[in-house]
């Protein structure tokens, strides 16, 4: 276990920032498959630029890769086109 204040601090800071990337990841996640569930347009044209500013937040904080965002919106968005 870490001896020096700041390194304790580094501890505490970490562990909540973890928990909250872990909680947006996952709602991101949960949005995802709501929008490859939904079956009107209007509901998924809706949907589509939420989840894609979400996916740009997450890539922005390095919570995933900036390529699987972009991988993730381009398959979202053709799939809501396809509708």
């Amino acid at each position: 276990m870490a001896n020096h204040k700041s390194a304790l601090k580094r501890i505490r800071a970490n562990a909540t920032k973890r928990l909250r990337n872990r909680y947006q990841a996952k709602t991101t996640r949960t949005f995802i498959k709501k929008l490859r569930n939904s079956v009107s347009k209007e509901e998924a044209v809706a949907l589509l630029p939420k989840v894609t500013s979400m996916l740009d937040r997450l890539a922005k904080k390095n919570v995933i890769h900036k390529n699987k965002a972009a991988n993730n919106k381009s398959k979202l968005t053709k799939f809501v086109n396809a509708l």
